[in-house]
């Protein structure tokens, strides 16, 4: 017994972890500079917005965490996909952009995750209060009932960012390759490297796969704690 249950976490960390690995593993393996590349990550974005006609939408260059934030209309590019001028540089540029794009023809999950995104991070925190809390209000209250009702909601409140990333997945996918692959097809990445460019796209994505499941046995991981 004690060598499943060995085996059951082993596989679990590394369907969880597995992803963000492989992920940042391509991510690092085509960032090298590279003199055929025509500009930089943030001189494609600024391009790309342009030739789509997203009227609005900016590009800024952050320390990191390269994303797009559909409240100000702004593709925020790390230091190195701004600066760089390597495949995973303009491939993640073209991703980001692919968000603007989803932005501006309303695509739905888009619209709902941006909605959100804001109350899965307050519920998380609600959450987590109520499920520390409970114990003690319990115990107050000396009402079975009340703690019933208060694992029921803290559990029902943890379940929102579960939610959240479970949405974000079409949204991730949609943007590598309905929106950011037939671009860079265009020409803007040789043909020769455009499996690469799709593994880049994928590792994109994935990165957010690896916070669903994060998501996920965060959820579990209470109620674990709270059977004990």
């Amino acid at each position: 017994m004690p060598i499943v249950i060995a085996s059951l976490v082993v596989v679990a960390l590394g369907v969880i972890f597995g992803p963000q690995l492989w992920a940042q593993y391509i991510l690092k393996r085509h960032s090298k500079h590279r003199d055929g590349i025509p500009g930089t990550g943030g001189e494609l974005a600024i391009h790309l917005i342009n030739n789509s006609k997203l009227d609005g939408v900016t590009v800024e260059k952050i320390p990191q965490g390269d994303h797009y934030d559909p409240i100000e209309k702004v593709v925020r590019l790390s230091e190195a996909v701004y600066d760089g001028k390597s495949l995973t540089a303009v491939v993640v540029a073209a991703h980001e952009v692919g968000h603007a794009i989803q932005d501006r023809l309303n695509y739905a999950p888009l619209r709902l995750r941006t909605r959100l995104v804001g109350l899965a991070q307050l519920s998380e925190r609600i959450g987590a209060m109520i499920l520390i809390a409970l114990p003690f209000i319990t115990a107050l209250t000396r009402v079975p009932a009340t703690g019933a009702l208060m694992l029921i909601a803290g559990l029902t409140v943890l379940l929102v960012p579960v939610l959240v990333h479970l949405i974000t997945l079409p949204v991730e996918f949609d943007a590598s390759f309905k929106r950011a692959l037939p671009i860079l097809a265009l020409g803007y990445v040789p043909e020769a490297e455009m499996p690469a460019a799709r593994r880049i796209l994928t590792a994109c994505a994935l990165t957010y796969v690896a916070a669903s499941l994060s998501a996920i046995l965060n959820f579990w991981r209470w109620i674990y704690f709270l059977r004990r």
